[in-house]
């Protein structure tokens, strides 16, 4: 039985001092694999103040420290791979090919990506009678998900220290050996003492002192739309900057063009990634309604094909999803589906047969559906995709902007022209044409409506965590 202890105040893992303790269950069998230790309010407290304290410090840092910092923070990261592939493969269930490739790998271009803006961010400027400066905002507040531990946590980190803040962190308690190795990691770079402070436990608990706390001056938070409303609520009485990046139930609009033999089982895997717990993912396939028939025959074919099992086999593709409460909520939205009418082209209610525990969700597809069933309307966070067909492209944009989300997109075609216009008409903070994903590219990612505000990554990434001053 493994207990962990998550909360890390100006430069040292502490006990914290009044202890509530966190079952920690393996989602692919659900045996409980041990406890977690949960911050008190008291030690939040003087995490908060630690990362005050040492904000002057860490906005005075040169470029050329926070650099090295960053590189200091990769290498940990590169040389304990192995370890952080295995612990998010325990604590959510991904797969570890999953692990050790796509979750280390996104959190490694994102500190990459960083240090490469610093080598040519102008953070003072000389303008017509004026100079601005590019400054630390101050204590930098991070809430991160589950979903994407490593991900989500490095690119919040790499900007923070980047612009020159303290940072007080709450990853998700459903994923704290992984946030613990990153903690290690910090602790043996040379960011100053309070830079770094890290609390654990429920976020009902913690949440609405972070977001109401008048010594921290921005939350960046990755979660539920339901959570940023509230925290984006609470932080008002401060007027602190709030940066969201929420639900989505993103499109992906196949032309017509296209070998479809290819694009389906494309678009399929996509939805797919990470047991289909990812904000970006494009749960809504648009296609052209007089190829839905061939277009549900190949996508019957290709979920036959894909294994779900046990994450520590290297050939699996889908693990299990986090927790009884996902596992529950998806099953309802599958059966709210086939009670209103949508068609089951594979999967369904219930687990795959091989297994009797675990919390592993047959991989699910509906056609001849409409945009309006709430299937197609809200985030299932699951491997559940629907098919809506189109008559025209101009439908599919009317169809893919049809939803309160706007996080992402995608578009296949063969002509790079049409996507591109179509693009340019949909409503999100990113559209990715013809590629799987959107890779290692620094490019800004964060949504419109109700997926959020603020972005992530790169230079725009690094610019939420600074104010603009002039001198005039």
């Amino acid at each position: 039985m493994i207990k962990v202890n998550n909360t890390y105040i100006n430069g040292s893992f502490q006990k914290p001092d009044s202890i509530s303790y966190l079952d920690l269950v393996n989602p692919s069998n659900e045996e409980i694999y041990g406890v977690l230790e949960c911050t008190s309010v008291h030690d939040l407290e003087k995490a908060i103040y630690a990362a005050f304290i040492a904000q002057s410090v860490c906005m005075n840092l040169s470029v050329a420290e926070r650099k090295n910092i960053l590189l200091q923070i990769l290498t940990g990261i590169v040389k304990r791979r192995e370890e952080i592939a295995e612990m998010i493969m325990l604590e959510m269930g991904a797969p570890i090919n999953l692990s050790k490739n796509a979750h280390i790998q996104m959190g490694i271009d994102h500190l990459e990506n960083t240090i490469h803006v610093l080598d040519e961010y102008k953070f003072e400027s000389n303008e017509n009678g004026y100079k601005i400066l590019k400054m630390p905002i101050g204590v930098a507040a991070l809430i991160t998900p589950w979903n994407w531990p490593l991900n989500q946590t490095l690119t919040k980190i790499s900007s923070a220290i980047g612009a020159g803040c303290s940072i007080v962190m709450k990853p998700s308690e459903y994923c704290p050996l992984s946030s613990k190795i990153i903690a290690e990691i910090i602790d043996a770079s040379d960011l100053p003492k309070g830079g770094f402070n890290m609390v654990n436990g429920h976020g009902s608990d913690l949440g609405p002192i972070i977001s109401e706390h008048k010594m921290i001056d921005m939350i960046s938070f990755t979660g539920s739309t339901e959570v940023g409303i509230n925290i984006q609520q609470l932080a008002a009485k401060t007027i602190k900057r709030v940066s969201l990046e929420l639900g989505g139930k993103s499109a992906h609009i196949i032309c017509d063009d296209v070998d479809l033999t290819k694009a389906i089982p494309n678009a399929i895997n996509q939805c797919f990634i990470n047991s289909g717990q990812s904000c970006s993912a494009p749960t809504r396939l648009l296609v052209p309604e007089n190829d839905l028939e061939k277009i549900k025959d190949i996508a019957k074919n290709h979920v036959e094909s894909i294994i779900t099992g046990d994450p520590f086999n290297e050939d699996t593709n889908l693990g299990p999803v986090i927790n009884s409460k996902q596992f529950e909520s998806i099953q309802s939205h599958i059966k709210n589906a086939l009670e209103t009418g949508c068609e089951l082209v594979s999967g369904g209610i219930g687990r795959p047969d091989i297994f009797k525990n675990g919390y592993y969700i047959k991989p699910t597809i509906f056609a001849n559906m409409s945009n309006n069933h709430q299937i197609a309307q809200e985030e299932i966070f699951g491997p559940v995709l629907s098919i809506i067909t189109y008559k025209n492209l101009s439908e599919a944009v009317s169809i893919a902007n049809d939803s309160q989300y706007g996080l992402s997109s995608y578009i296949t075609s063969k002509d790079e022209g049409v996507a591109y216009k179509i693009a340019k008409q949909i409503k999100a903070g990113q559209t990715i044409i013809n590629r799987i994903s959107r890779g290692s590219v620094p490019a800004p990612f964060g949504g419109f409506k109700m997926s959020g505000n603020g972005r992530e990554h790169g230079v725009f990434g690094l610019e939420e965590y600074l104010e603009i001053k002039a001198i005039i």
